[in-house]
């Protein structure tokens, strides 16, 4: 096995094991034991536990971040449902990962992953403004779609923990809302455009 590839089974053990309990309680000896590998050969990679949940964390903010990179083309609902899609799918892929990036208070948490994080959301907001064809949006508009971001956010972080709603109805919910905000928003600014529901 390539050193990357060693690099890259040492993640995916961690996030593996995020999947049943809180990263902040994966410990070296249970990455080892599920990689199937050595408490040396795991220093030889990683200088610490810290580094490696870092990097495990990273993935999944790189994951969002790809499937943020692609968008469909077509009328703006549907490229935004596509895109929510491509979220749920990275959360759910990644799920104790997200849920430990974006939970208050966690442990993990470190500026480097907070600056992820907020990458992934301002990208989301270029991709709506893209969306709408907007190139100068208002105070008010990104105002709006940080909002909606947030709800994205405590949406999924609620529906992986839950599981209360069903997931082919979440993508086109969560664009509904961003089509009630703007038409919200459009009421106290005119030069905010309004955009049909997914439905």
């Amino acid at each position: 096995m390539s050193p990357q590839a060693r690099r890259d089974d040492l993640i995916r053990a961690a996030l593996d094991l995020f999947g049943s309990r809180a990263p902040e309680l994966v410990t070296v000896d249970d990455i080892v034991a599920r990689a199937e590998v050595s408490r040396p050969l795991f220093y030889r990679y990683f200088s610490s536990l810290r580094e490696l949940q870092v990097e495990a964390l990273r993935t999944v903010t790189d994951g969002l971040i790809d499937r943020l990179a692609g968008l469909e083309e077509g009328p703006p609902p549907e490229r935004l449902r596509a895109a929510v899609r491509g979220l749920i799918d990275v959360a759910d892929s990644y799920r104790a990962g997200y849920i430990a990036l974006l939970r208050s208070g966690s442990v993990i948490a470190t500026s480097e992953t907070n600056a992820a994080i907020d990458h992934v959301r301002n990208r989301a907001v270029e991709l709506i403004l893209d969306a709408l064809g907007v190139g100068e949006p208002s105070p008010m508009l990104l105002l709006t779609l940080r909002c909606w971001t947030a709800v994205v956010e405590g949406a999924l972080l609620s529906w992986l923990q839950e599981r209360t709603v069903a997931r082919e109805d979440l993508d086109g919910w969560l664009v509904d809302q961003l089509a009630a905000m703007l038409s919200a928003t459009a009421a106290h600014d005119p030069t905010v455009p309004v955009v049909a529901g997914a439905q």
